[in-house]
């Protein structure tokens, strides 16, 4: 199988965070040349071609022909760990992209929001095609982060002078959380989601609060970027930004 597949690539592309305008001038190009484009979307409530479009395949749909594109089910709401139901999506999705490289695709990409190096679903599948083709040569190409865009877009630097930045998921437990807050730097929170009343209340113990900022659905209709409010957040989203700017009380003082 080596020599069939030598020269065949798997790129996961980084599409930034919703905004079609945030795609790199690379990731345009790989999109456009690419024999099939995978995206992901969620197992259910069904990946069947009347579903919703996700937010990569909306983000990435001026650029792709819809005969090329192509979604791939992932079980994205699954917080139970490595459930068989994960699993099961894991290995369906990289039978899928080996499906089109045996059908002929030497350009195979896959699309993911963000980076495909940060929390992104790409690595699991890199693994499977890696263990099923291995002839295979996987690649990536960044794209723009949520961090990075709410930061551009509420004018708060992410980090200063000889500041460490924080990246983390909520998912990992308040007690990260609580230890990062407590540090010299810029704090910065994926995945809210449910935990956010809990993430609230240590950003008022430790006296935060007034300083962080919140991006909800970033790039896309509807998006809201503002200060933390006590108030629950029934509509907060999954792929929620929570920023919490270093302590800076002058110009300069990091140096």
């Amino acid at each position: 199988m080596t020599g069939r597949h030598g020269g065949v690539t798997l790129t996961g592309v980084g599409v930034g965070p919703g905004d079609p305008e945030l795609l790199t001038l690379r990731a345009a190009r790989l999109l456009a040349e690419a024999d099939v484009v995978f995206v992901p979307v969620l197992d259910r409530p069904a990946a069947d071609g009347a579903a919703l479009p996700g937010r990569a395949e909306a983000t990435v749909a001026a650029h792709v022909a819809p005969d090329r594109l192509r979604r791939l089910p992932f079980a994205l709401d699954d917080r139970g760990g490595v459930t068989a139901r994960r699993e099961r999506a894991w290995d369906d999705a990289a039978r899928a992209v080996v499906d089109a490289v045996d059908g002929g695709a030497r350009a195979v990409v896959f699309a993911t929001i963000g980076d495909p190096n940060v929390y992104s679903t790409f690595g699991y599948l890199a693994q499977g095609v890696r263990a099923l083709r291995p002839a295979v040569e996987v690649r990536t190409v960044p794209g723009i982060t949520a961090m990075q865009d709410l930061a551009a877009r509420s004018g708060v630097p992410l980090c200063e002078g000889r500041e460490p930045l924080t990246l983390l998921p909520a998912t990992a437990g308040l007690a990260l959380f609580a230890d990062a807050l407590a540090g010299p730097g810029t704090v910065v929170a994926y995945k809210g989601w449910r935990r956010h009343a809990e993430l609230v209340a240590e950003l008022r113990r430790q006296g935060r609060l007034g300083d962080a900022v919140l991006g909800r659905g970033l790039g896309l209709p509807g998006e809201r970027i503002g200060p933390v409010t006590d108030a629950a957040d029934d509509d907060l989203p999954y792929l929620s930004t929570l920023l919490v700017p270093a302590r800076r009380d002058r110009r300069g003082g990091k140096l």
